[in-house]
């Protein structure tokens, strides 16, 4: 037997060099474990710890040593305030993406029966995020991986969202005719050469949801020139990109004909969703 405060004291030692919030990383994964909040480790300091669970615990401590992230190692993550399911098939989500669904929502009617497709949909958090907000929305969820679809579907299961139709493409390749009043998506933006990709959280995520061609550009073109024949009249495309692209994704949107291109920063002050109008 183990004492919480005896656990979290070693792993916190454990994780010191490694990680920046090695304290809320120990935590986080006992509280996983325990299936607690983190009120309980503060109430409940001397609570006794089975050994396998303490077993368990050393060893999700020392794999976060190692740099896997926590969300994969909890298998999951908060967006919009709701828990989905990650694994090291879908990119792990975000705050900086809830920017994203926050000018998606403020675009349309809720209560109006509106198409909505969200490219590279990875875990769905997405697209089954404005399914959420929108019950009277049609979303369709897209992408080319079937092990991500299968995640993001799981996790529209685990929030009863029914108003959602998944499609296996590469981007619109595979979806069905028709028009839509919204185009968002979070695709690949990341140079290959970026110095980035070999630190943190990214280096454990799926190469095909993080790098892109053409300086990081290449998809985020490839969907601002294809988007055009799948929007309705007065419609909108709206991009998540790095915070260093905003000049070059707006460049390519004008270039392609869109109207009243913004782009718009997230809570860091980060140029991050650049929102275009498709007038036709």
């Amino acid at each position: 037997m183990a004492h919480i405060k005896d656990l979290l004291a070693e792993a916190a030692n454990t994780l010191a060099d490694s990680s920046r919030s090695a304290v809320l990383d120990a935590e986080v994964l006992l509280c996983w474990l325990l299936d607690k909040n983190r009120s309980f480790l503060r109430a409940w300091p001397d609570f006794e710890v089975d050994r396998a669970t303490a077993q368990r615990f050393s060893q999700a401590v020392s794999e976060r040593k190692d740099g896997k992230p926590i969300a994969y190692l909890t298998g999951k993550r908060e967006f919009w305030s709701r828990d989905f399911i990650v694994n090291n098939t879908v990119l792990i989500p975000r705050p900086e993406t809830e920017l994203l669904v926050a000018l998606s929502l403020s675009l349309i009617n809720p209560s109006q029966a509106q198409h909505i497709i969200d490219l590279g949909t990875g875990s769905g958090v997405i697209a089954i995020t404005l399914a959420m907000e929108c019950p009277h929305a049609h979303i369709y969820a897209v992408d080319a991986s079937p092990l991500a679809l299968a995640t993001a579907q799981q996790n529209a299961v685990l929030h009863h969202a029914s108003n959602i139709r998944f499609y296996l493409s590469d981007w619109f390749d595979g979806v069905p005719e028709g028009r839509f009043d919204l185009v968002v998506s979070n695709p690949p933006y990341i140079d290959a050469d970026d110095e980035h990709l070999q630190h943190g959280d990214v280096r454990f995520e799926p190469p095909s949801a993080l790098i892109a061609s053409q300086q990081g550009l290449g998809d985020l073109l490839k969907i601002a020139d294809s988007a055009r024949k799948h929007l309705k009249t007065g419609g909108h495309l709206l991009l998540e990109h790095g915070y260093n692209q905003a000049a070059a994704v707006q460049v390519l949107l004008a270039q392609w004909g869109y109207q009243s291109v913004q782009t718009h920063l997230d809570l860091a002050g980060q140029a991050r969703v650049t929102v275009g109008q498709w007038l036709g």
